[in-house]
């Protein structure tokens, strides 16, 4: 078997997405910069979509699924009057309407998208339908009777409304949810139709767009120990959750994959949470009686 080229660094690099790339393009684009054996990305942004984009680097690919659970904000602006076929600006348009709603029934509006919500994704998406992503199907003409799944949006707020036609909505919202339905439902309940014409993830956990790097930035320091300043660590994709210390020989325990001693703090009996030694991440898992029974493990150098 040959190795995988690359270096074994671990970490988050924080990117700020450009208009026009794909998720998987930047994750490549990261790897190929830091010479990276091993990237990940947390939470698909659409091509056209800009903002906050988290890579994980090495071992910190492991804590992924803790940011994808996490709340992420957008700040989006929909295009009232004209549903597309893929929900945003990007697809074919077929209906239009000449009914444009008040500032004050769009707010109105809006409480109906708030909590614990039911969203069916748009046909142009990533959702598997019978082993096939929709996107594919949606190509070739199928329309798709997509299942509706929930969705957890903390709050949905009207920032701006330039004109008529264009309303700015800021979101905040759990895993798993799709703006593009967010326009195209609202669009449906006010009458008008709508899609999502520009959309920006301002965070995402605990990552921040403003202290994102560009592409152009990230060209500019590839290679460079300049570029390797820039990496947040590890431990960062794990901040929701609460961290229990352990002793060297509790670590060393953990790092074989059994339970291992951990000094009690705010966790509770049965509480998801992540042991760390010395200020670096050994596992994840769940507390019990004095001891963390890890899920996961990290192998940091």
């Amino acid at each position: 078997m040959g190795r995988k080229k690359g270096r074994d660094i671990s970490g988050w690099l924080v990117v700020d997405k450009p208009a026009g790339m794909t998720s998987t393009s930047v994750v490549n684009k990261v790897r190929w910069a830091l010479d990276a054996k091993k990237a990940g990305h947390a939470g698909t942004l659409d091509p056209e979509a800009t903002g906050v984009l988290a890579v994980a680097l090495g071992e910190a690919t492991k804590t992924v699924p803790w940011i994808t659970d996490a709340l992420k904000a957008y700040r989006f602006t929909v295009r009232l009057g004209q549903r597309t076929n893929t929900d945003d600006a990007e697809g074919e348009i077929l209906d239009t309407s000449d009914l444009r709603p008040t500032d004050a029934q769009i707010k109105e509006a809006l409480h109906g998208f708030v909590g614990e919500i039911q969203q069916v994704p748009p046909q142009f998406s990533a959702v598997r339908v019978d082993g096939e992503r929709a996107y594919k199907r949606a190509r070739d003409g199928e329309t798709m009777d997509l299942v509706a799944r929930p969705l957890w949006v903390e709050e949905l707020l009207l920032v701006d409304r330039p004109d008529a036609d264009h309303v700015e909505l800021d979101m905040v919202c759990g895993k798993g949810g799709y703006v593009r339905s967010i326009a195209r439902d609202l669009g449906e309940v006010l009458g008008c139709h709508g899609h999502v014409l520009k959309l920006r993830r301002i965070w995402s956990g605990p990552f921040e767009a403003s202290d994102g790097l560009s592409i152009d930035q990230i060209d500019a320091l590839a290679k460079s120990p300049e570029l390797d300043a820039h990496l947040l660590p590890l431990e960062t994709g794990l901040a929701d959750l609460p961290e229990l210390r352990c002793t060297a020989e509790g670590a060393a325990r953990l790092r074989n994959g059994n339970p291992g001693m951990v000094i009690p703090s705010e966790a509770e009996y049965g509480d998801e949470a992540w042991a760390s030694f010395e200020g670096r991440a050994v596992a994840v898992g769940v507390y019990k009686g004095g001891e963390l029974h890890p899920s996961r493990v990290f192998l940091q150098g």
